[in-house]
């Protein structure tokens, strides 16, 4: 059969043939199967946030690897130890540090302080967003410009009025300054996260015979969930780090809290820095706030990503 035959003409379109324009079935075939975030743009944008989770991550793996590090081997920058060793952990338990009694000075001050501030907060949040009334932005700028003060310009008037009320060594002295500085934070979440809720339920639910009362503790309540659980973890997290207030207002070992007691660690002898003890005892402080964020990740991706029902 001749090349310009029909027959050959077919065969040669559906055959193992090139295309007319040059390019094999199999290229292609392939170039069809190629994933579609394997293109340049979305390449660099993966390799950027590669980039930004080395270095985040960097600092604290160093510190787990240098927590594992023998004394005498603290400084041979090795990005692994060669010999694995669990002296700095022991040394952080040890008498002389008092570190368990700071986890729980740690965990009582931060708690309380998600607990009040969130607890004011919601109904702070919950006003400002139901409530039309004059001067609602300027309250809210207030609330924003409270958050905006350095810690240390307040330092010097808040220890002596603490100290002319005797509230030195006491949690009440680190509680209070920490719920100044996280309560503008709740506050501005929320009020962001209320805005985005469907009014109309809560309408509705009166309608049906709930008070107002009965209304936000059934209906809004429960639609806030993920954005107050996000809100809680942010001010646990800030409470738990809080570093100025606490060494200046918490003098005795008894009441020092978690970031405290590490910088007032010391070595077999006066002079020496223990930086192995000092950074088991980062890993140590750091395990809880990854464990909550990675059990409640589900909802903290909620509450950042969602405000509710959309309407």
């Amino acid at each position: 059969m001749s090349r310009g035959s029909p027959a050959g003409t077919r065969r040669n379109a559906t055959g193992s043939g090139t295309r007319p324009d040059g390019i094999g079935h199999e290229s292609g075939a392939r170039a069809r199967r190629r994933p579609a975030w394997l293109s340049a743009n979305n390449l660099w944008f993966l390799l950027g946030l590669a980039c930004l989770v080395v270095f985040c991550l960097a600092p604290f793996y160093w510190m787990v690897v240098s927590s594992l590090k023998p004394p005498t081997a603290m400084f041979n920058n090795q990005l692994w130890p060669g010999t694995v060793s669990f002296e700095n952990f022991a040394a952080v338990f040890s008498a002389k540090n008092n570190f368990s009694r700071a986890l729980v000075n740690s965990c009582i001050v931060a708690g309380s302080t998600t607990a009040i501030a969130m607890f004011v907060g919601v109904f702070c949040a919950y006003a400002l967003t139901r409530l039309r009334f004059r001067g609602r932005t300027l309250v809210l700028a207030l609330v924003l410009a409270g958050s905006m003060f350095p810690g240390v310009a307040i330092l010097t008037p808040v220890y002596q009025m603490f100290a002319s009320w005797g509230w030195i060594n006491t949690y009440q002295a680190m509680i209070i300054p920490d719920i100044s500085f996280a309560l503008p934070l709740g506050i501005w979440t929320l009020t962001t996260f209320f805005n985005q809720m469907p009014w109309e339920l809560e309408q509705a639910a009166q309608i049906d015979g709930c008070t107002p009362g009965q209304a936000f503790r059934k209906i809004i309540i429960p639609l806030a969930a993920p954005g107050v659980f996000t809100t809680a973890i942010l001010v646990f997290i800030a409470a738990w780090n809080e570093y100025l207030i606490a060494s200046n207002v918490s003098i005795k070992a008894d009441v020092n809290p978690v970031t405290v007691a590490i910088a007032k660690f010391t070595g077999e002898s006066q002079f020496q820095q223990p930086f192995g003890t000092q950074m088991a005892a980062g890993v140590i402080a750091t395990v809880p706030l990854v464990v909550v964020v990675l059990l409640f990740q589900r909802r903290i991706v909620a509450g950042l990503t969602s405000g509710g029902l959309k309407s």
